[in-house]
């Protein structure tokens, strides 16, 4: 089984999610947002979701990461202090070994939804429905970080087939070379 955690990245709030999958079948492990406060200083808010994501990580034995892209369409100057926190993010995948992937808001929607366009309640629903909760998992950054983690594991699910074609095929090329060889 694979523990995935997604993560949508804030300096205010980071959503996380994790979720495991035996199979074919997805199983909700936890979610929630680690808040820094405001009225911190830019380091101390930054060493305390340094810490917090550290914690959780060790405590779910996380294989693997999707972190959604950072997108700022109308404030650029949010861009810096999120873009802080996501390399603290980085940071702590990178000194826990864990390999990350990084996805568009588009792409994570496309993923939940088969649309890019689904306005987050419509995203809600849908993380609800796909992890069998009983209710739309919230606040909101919690919900996009689970869809994180649902889109990164359908691009794995993905890769791993695109790789087994790959080597299927080329096992079928060096055997048609070899039988051109002894003829």
């Amino acid at each position: 089984m694979k523990t995935v955690i997604g993560i949508d990245p804030g300096l205010q709030n980071t959503g996380y999610g994790i979720i495991a999958m035996n199979g074919s079948r997805y199983h909700h492990i936890a979610h929630g947002t680690i808040t820094t406060g405001k009225e911190n200083a830019m380091e101390q808010r930054l060493l305390s979701l340094y810490q917090q994501l550290n914690q959780i990580v060790k405590q779910h034995q996380i294989d693997e990461a999707g972190i959604e892209d950072i997108y700022f369409a109308k404030n650029a100057k949010s861009a810096v202090p999120v873009a802080q926190a996501k390399g603290v993010i980085l940071l702590v995948m990178a000194q826990n070994s864990i390999p990350v992937a990084q996805y568009s808001p588009l792409e994570i929607k496309r993923a939940v939804g088969g649309t890019g366009r689904a306005e987050k309640e419509q995203v809600q629903e849908l993380v609800r429905m796909l992890l069998g909760l009983s209710e739309a998992p919230k606040p909101d950054h919690a919900s996009d970080a689970l869809a994180a983690a649902i889109c990164h594991l359908h691009c794995m699910g993905l890769k791993r087939m695109i790789e087994a074609a790959q080597d299927a095929q080329d096992k079928l090329s060096a055997a048609a070379k070899g039988r051109l060889r002894n003829v």
